[in-house]
Protein backbone atom coordinates (compact mmCIF):
# COMPACT_ATOMS: atom_id res chain seq x y z
CA UNK A 1 0.00 0.00 0.00
CA UNK A 2 1.65 3.57 -0.95
CA UNK A 3 2.66 5.53 1.83
CA UNK A 4 2.61 9.38 2.06
CA UNK A 5 5.18 11.23 4.03
CA UNK A 6 4.12 14.48 5.01
CA UNK A 7 5.98 17.49 6.69
CA UNK A 8 5.39 18.37 10.29
CA UNK A 9 4.00 21.67 8.93
CA UNK A 10 0.66 21.82 8.51
CA UNK A 11 -0.42 23.64 5.27
CA UNK A 12 -3.88 23.40 3.23
CA UNK A 13 -1.94 21.54 0.56
CA UNK A 14 -0.46 18.48 2.59
CA UNK A 15 -4.08 18.64 4.11
CA UNK A 16 -5.42 18.41 0.54
CA UNK A 17 -3.01 15.33 -0.64
CA UNK A 18 -3.71 13.87 3.39
CA UNK A 19 -7.46 13.79 2.46
CA UNK A 20 -6.83 12.38 -0.86
CA UNK A 21 -4.76 9.71 0.07
CA UNK A 22 -7.05 8.64 2.63
CA UNK A 23 -10.04 8.56 0.13
CA UNK A 24 -7.74 6.15 -2.20
CA UNK A 25 -7.04 3.64 0.59
CA UNK A 26 -3.09 4.98 0.96
CA UNK A 27 -1.42 5.44 4.18
CA UNK A 28 -0.51 9.01 5.84
CA UNK A 29 2.41 9.49 8.23
CA UNK A 30 3.35 13.37 9.12
CA UNK A 31 6.54 13.35 10.84
CA UNK A 32 6.85 15.01 14.13
CA UNK A 33 9.82 16.58 13.38
CA UNK A 34 12.04 16.26 10.31
CA UNK A 35 14.97 14.75 12.69
CA UNK A 36 12.53 11.89 13.39
CA UNK A 37 12.68 11.31 9.53
CA UNK A 38 15.58 8.70 10.55
CA UNK A 39 12.70 6.96 12.37
CA UNK A 40 11.09 5.55 9.05
CA UNK A 41 13.83 3.13 8.11
CA UNK A 42 12.59 -0.52 9.54
CA UNK A 43 9.01 0.98 9.64
CA UNK A 44 8.00 1.43 6.02
CA UNK A 45 8.62 0.22 2.70
CA UNK A 46 10.35 2.32 0.96
CA UNK A 47 9.04 1.00 -2.09
CA UNK A 48 5.28 2.51 -1.17
CA UNK A 49 6.58 5.47 -0.37
CA UNK A 50 5.53 8.95 -1.93
CA UNK A 51 7.28 12.56 -0.57
CA UNK A 52 5.27 15.97 -0.39
CA UNK A 53 6.89 18.81 1.75
CA UNK A 54 9.73 21.18 2.58
CA UNK A 55 13.17 20.24 0.57
CA UNK A 56 14.32 19.75 3.96
CA UNK A 57 11.93 17.01 4.82
CA UNK A 58 12.24 14.93 1.53
CA UNK A 59 16.32 15.21 1.99
CA UNK A 60 15.89 13.60 5.55
CA UNK A 61 13.48 11.22 4.23
CA UNK A 62 15.29 9.89 1.35
CA UNK A 63 18.53 9.61 2.85
CA UNK A 64 16.55 7.61 6.15
CA UNK A 65 15.00 5.29 3.28
CA UNK A 66 18.00 5.24 0.78
CA UNK A 67 15.01 6.99 -2.29
CA UNK A 68 16.04 8.47 -4.86
CA UNK A 69 13.90 11.58 -5.74
CA UNK A 70 13.74 13.39 -9.52
CA UNK A 71 13.66 17.04 -9.95
CA UNK A 72 14.97 18.96 -13.08
CA UNK A 73 18.60 19.84 -13.21
CA UNK A 74 19.87 23.12 -12.64
CA UNK A 75 20.45 23.62 -16.32
CA UNK A 76 17.15 22.74 -17.64
CA UNK A 77 15.36 26.14 -17.49
CA UNK A 78 18.35 27.92 -18.99
CA UNK A 79 19.31 25.23 -21.80
CA UNK A 80 15.51 25.16 -23.45
CA UNK A 81 15.24 26.04 -26.59
CA UNK A 82 14.63 30.39 -27.06
CA UNK A 83 11.43 29.39 -28.52
CA UNK A 84 10.31 28.29 -25.21
CA UNK A 85 11.52 30.78 -22.95
CA UNK A 86 11.48 34.04 -24.94
CA UNK A 87 14.26 35.96 -22.29
CA UNK A 88 17.52 35.32 -21.91
CA UNK A 89 18.29 33.30 -18.75
CA UNK A 90 21.91 31.87 -17.75
CA UNK A 91 23.16 29.30 -14.89
CA UNK A 92 25.75 30.80 -12.87
CA UNK A 93 26.80 31.35 -9.41
CA UNK A 94 25.72 34.22 -6.79
CA UNK A 95 29.34 35.76 -7.05
CA UNK A 96 29.15 36.29 -10.90
CA UNK A 97 25.38 38.03 -10.28
CA UNK A 98 27.07 40.19 -7.70
CA UNK A 99 29.10 42.03 -9.67
CA UNK A 100 26.31 42.56 -12.26
CA UNK A 101 25.22 46.23 -12.16
CA UNK A 102 21.46 44.93 -12.99
CA UNK A 103 19.04 45.27 -13.62
CA UNK A 104 18.49 41.37 -13.76
CA UNK A 105 16.26 38.72 -12.43
CA UNK A 106 18.05 36.42 -9.76
CA UNK A 107 17.20 33.42 -8.10
CA UNK A 108 18.32 30.41 -6.09
CA UNK A 109 18.34 27.56 -7.71
CA UNK A 110 17.81 24.99 -4.83
CA UNK A 111 15.26 26.46 -1.92
CA UNK A 112 14.65 29.86 -0.80
CA UNK A 113 18.05 31.00 0.35
CA UNK A 114 17.10 35.05 -0.85
CA UNK A 115 14.00 36.38 -2.81
CA UNK A 116 13.76 35.47 -5.96
CA UNK A 117 12.74 39.03 -7.93
CA UNK A 118 15.04 41.86 -9.69
CA UNK A 119 17.50 43.35 -8.48
CA UNK A 120 19.83 46.65 -9.49
CA UNK A 121 22.38 45.90 -8.57
CA UNK A 122 22.71 42.53 -6.85
CA UNK A 123 22.71 43.22 -2.93
CA UNK A 124 22.22 39.86 -1.36
CA UNK A 125 22.88 39.15 2.21
CA UNK A 126 26.72 38.41 2.80
CA UNK A 127 25.99 35.04 4.78
CA UNK A 128 24.81 33.52 1.56
CA UNK A 129 27.99 32.21 0.05
CA UNK A 130 29.28 33.33 -3.45
CA UNK A 131 29.24 29.82 -5.08
CA UNK A 132 25.55 29.15 -4.47
CA UNK A 133 24.15 28.15 -8.08
CA UNK A 134 21.47 31.11 -9.22
CA UNK A 135 19.60 31.60 -12.44
CA UNK A 136 20.05 34.86 -13.95
CA UNK A 137 17.79 35.89 -16.35
CA UNK A 138 16.06 38.96 -18.49
CA UNK A 139 13.42 40.58 -16.54
CA UNK A 140 10.20 40.68 -18.17
CA UNK A 141 6.79 41.23 -17.32
CA UNK A 142 4.26 38.26 -17.04
CA UNK A 143 0.87 38.57 -16.90
CA UNK A 144 -1.19 35.33 -15.62
CA UNK A 145 1.49 32.25 -14.37
CA UNK A 146 -0.19 28.66 -15.11
CA UNK A 147 1.11 25.93 -12.76
CA UNK A 148 1.06 22.21 -14.23
CA UNK A 149 1.28 18.77 -12.94
CA UNK A 150 3.03 16.71 -15.45
CA UNK A 151 3.46 13.07 -15.02
CA UNK A 152 4.78 10.96 -18.46
CA UNK A 153 4.73 14.01 -20.61
CA UNK A 154 1.40 13.83 -19.88
CA UNK A 155 -0.79 17.53 -18.27
CA UNK A 156 -2.80 15.72 -15.28
CA UNK A 157 -3.85 19.27 -14.15
CA UNK A 158 -3.29 22.90 -14.22
CA UNK A 159 -4.65 25.87 -12.42
CA UNK A 160 -3.75 29.92 -11.97
CA UNK A 161 -1.08 30.56 -10.11
CA UNK A 162 0.19 34.17 -10.17
CA UNK A 163 -1.57 37.29 -12.03
CA UNK A 164 0.23 40.21 -12.48
CA UNK A 165 2.97 39.25 -9.73
CA UNK A 166 0.82 38.23 -7.25
CA UNK A 167 -0.98 34.92 -6.04
CA UNK A 168 -3.71 34.29 -8.16
CA UNK A 169 -5.64 32.92 -5.44
CA UNK A 170 -9.06 34.52 -4.58
CA UNK A 171 -10.68 35.45 -1.05
CA UNK A 172 -12.64 32.27 -0.99
CA UNK A 173 -9.55 30.09 -1.68
CA UNK A 174 -10.06 29.34 -5.40
CA UNK A 175 -7.43 29.81 -8.34
CA UNK A 176 -9.53 30.21 -11.25
CA UNK A 177 -8.24 30.21 -15.05
CA UNK A 178 -10.29 31.44 -17.67
CA UNK A 179 -11.18 29.50 -20.88
CA UNK A 180 -8.85 31.25 -23.01
CA UNK A 181 -6.04 31.24 -20.53
CA UNK A 182 -6.55 27.58 -20.45
CA UNK A 183 -6.33 27.03 -23.84
CA UNK A 184 -3.08 29.36 -24.24
CA UNK A 185 -1.37 27.32 -21.92
CA UNK A 186 -2.05 24.12 -22.87
CA UNK A 187 -0.85 25.17 -26.38
CA UNK A 188 2.02 26.52 -24.59
CA UNK A 189 2.89 23.07 -22.54
CA UNK A 190 2.09 20.88 -25.74
CA UNK A 191 4.77 23.10 -27.46
CA UNK A 192 7.24 21.84 -24.70
CA UNK A 193 5.68 18.21 -24.49
CA UNK A 194 6.09 17.52 -28.23
CA UNK A 195 9.27 18.58 -28.25
CA UNK A 196 12.81 16.69 -27.96
CA UNK A 197 13.33 18.52 -25.16
CA UNK A 198 14.59 15.78 -22.38
CA UNK A 199 11.89 16.05 -18.89
CA UNK A 200 12.01 14.41 -15.50
CA UNK A 201 8.78 11.72 -15.55
CA UNK A 202 7.60 13.53 -12.81
CA UNK A 203 7.64 17.58 -12.69
CA UNK A 204 5.77 20.69 -12.22
CA UNK A 205 6.23 23.35 -15.19
CA UNK A 206 4.58 26.58 -15.13
CA UNK A 207 4.08 28.48 -18.24
CA UNK A 208 2.56 32.50 -18.73
CA UNK A 209 2.34 35.23 -20.55
CA UNK A 210 4.89 37.43 -21.00
CA UNK A 211 4.15 41.01 -22.22
CA UNK A 212 4.54 41.59 -25.87
CA UNK A 213 6.31 38.41 -26.38
CA UNK A 214 3.46 35.50 -25.78
CA UNK A 215 3.51 32.26 -23.78
CA UNK A 216 6.68 30.72 -22.52
CA UNK A 217 8.03 28.17 -20.13
CA UNK A 218 8.66 29.71 -16.40
CA UNK A 219 10.61 27.52 -14.85
CA UNK A 220 10.47 23.56 -13.66
CA UNK A 221 10.21 22.52 -9.97
CA UNK A 222 10.34 18.85 -8.51
CA UNK A 223 6.85 17.68 -8.16
CA UNK A 224 7.41 16.83 -4.22
CA UNK A 225 8.10 20.78 -3.05
CA UNK A 226 5.47 22.60 -5.54
CA UNK A 227 1.98 24.25 -4.09
CA UNK A 228 -0.42 22.75 -5.55
CA UNK A 229 -2.46 25.91 -6.37
CA UNK A 230 -5.79 24.36 -6.83
CA UNK A 231 -4.80 21.59 -8.47
CA UNK A 232 -6.86 18.48 -7.61
CA UNK A 233 -4.95 16.74 -5.11
CA UNK A 234 -6.29 13.10 -5.95
CA UNK A 235 -4.52 13.73 -9.66
CA UNK A 236 -1.31 15.10 -8.20
CA UNK A 237 -0.47 11.70 -5.97
CA UNK A 238 0.76 9.94 -9.42
CA UNK A 239 2.81 12.52 -10.31
CA UNK A 240 4.11 12.45 -6.71
CA UNK A 241 4.09 8.57 -6.53
CA UNK A 242 6.70 8.81 -9.68
CA UNK A 243 8.93 10.93 -8.51
CA UNK A 244 9.93 9.19 -5.88
CA UNK A 245 11.26 5.41 -5.64
CA UNK A 246 14.39 3.52 -3.97
CA UNK A 247 17.15 4.04 -5.51
CA UNK A 248 17.95 0.14 -6.95
CA UNK A 249 14.80 0.74 -9.26
CA UNK A 250 15.76 3.59 -11.10
CA UNK A 251 14.69 3.21 -14.92
CA UNK A 252 17.26 4.12 -17.61
CA UNK A 253 16.13 7.35 -18.19
CA UNK A 254 15.71 8.87 -14.33
CA UNK A 255 19.04 8.80 -13.41
CA UNK A 256 19.48 12.40 -15.40
CA UNK A 257 16.91 13.74 -13.05
CA UNK A 258 18.03 12.08 -9.47
CA UNK A 259 18.53 14.94 -6.99
CA UNK A 260 21.94 14.49 -5.56
CA UNK A 261 22.44 13.07 -2.04
CA UNK A 262 21.55 15.95 0.91
CA UNK A 263 24.54 16.55 3.40
CA UNK A 264 21.79 17.24 6.35
CA UNK A 265 24.83 17.65 8.77
CA UNK A 266 25.04 21.11 6.78
CA UNK A 267 21.59 22.31 7.34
Amino acid sequence: MPRLILSPRYSADSIALWQAALASGWSTTRVRQISDSAELAGEVDPAEVLIYGETMLADAVAAALDLALLEPTYAWLPELPAALRLREIELATLGVARRLTGPVFVKPVDDKFFPARVYAPVEVDALVADDLPVLIAEPVRFGVEVRAFVCERTVVGLSAYIRDGQLAQTELGEWPLGPDEERDARACLERLLRSEVALPPAVVIDVGEIAGRGWAIVEANAAWASGLCGVDARAVLPVLRRACMPRGQLGAGDEQWLRPRAHLSDR
